[in-house]
């Protein structure tokens, strides 16, 4: 027995040898020789995968401008990655659903013509054209501008209410709540945190690929 195995009370690599040859009844020779190529195998398929960081999807997110809608899948970053890139109350808003102070944010008292995409995926969430003063201090929406960019789950976080939490579907940020108190004809009040948003003014549609919905503001100015 070697003084490995004295010391341990478990066989060394001579006697896992013996045990295995014993077992299958092949010779110490054959043990070692499958062995190598077991190890060979392993070696290979180690080199044939894929790095772990794209495996575990992780990575840079789109490059700003770029719309989920606009074909190219996105890749959800890193939280490390996340924490880099966004301000510190924007990454407490959409990775730790955390909420904005009202009337103390970007967007509450904006009136231009544009759309506003999700800050980390870019996928298009809202339009201007439904934004109204809900008097909250917060960026308030009638309907979404893609329903299809939308998930809403139950919240029973705050206290004994229960309320219906608003996230983006691909970058699974977290936005704000929607209620049923809000103005004609949906009924409904998207409250939103301007952190979680960025706003693409109507005319930087084009340049920052969201050209499809220029349309929108065309055909609203011809109502008028």
């Amino acid at each position: 027995m070697s003084e490995s195995a004295k010391r341990t009370g478990k066989p060394g690599t001579a006697g896992m040898r013996k045990c295995t040859a014993r077992v299958y009844n092949i010779t110490e020779s054959e043990v070692i020789r499958m062995n190598t190529n077991l190890f060979k195998l392993f070696i290979g398929m180690m080199i044939l995968l894929p790095a772990p960081a794209v495996l575990a999807g992780e990575g840079g997110g789109l490059p700003r401008g770029k719309a989920v809608s606009a074909g190219q899948e996105f890749v959800r970053p890193s939280k490390e990655e996340l924490k880099k890139r966004l301000t510190r109350m924007q990454y407490k808003v959409t990775q730790e659903n955390g909420t904005e102070p009202a009337f103390k944010n970007e967007y509450w008292d904006n009136k231009k013509e544009g759309i506003y995409v999700d800050i980390v995926s870019g996928e298009p969430l809202f339009s201007s054209l439904d934004k109204y003063d809900s008097g909250t201090g917060w960026p308030s929406f009638t309907k979404p501008l893609e329903p299809d960019n939308i998930v809403t789950r139950e919240d029973r976080t705050w206290y004994l209410a229960v309320r219906t939490e608003v996230r983006s579907k691909h970058g699974d940020s977290h936005l704000g709540h929607v209620f049923n108190d809000g103005p004609k004809p949906t009924g409904l009040r998207y409250c939103m945190n301007s952190a979680a948003l960025r706003f693409i003014p109507r005319e930087d549609l084009v340049k920052d690929g969201y050209g499809k919905y220029v349309k929108l503001f065309e055909m609203k100015a011809g109502e008028k």
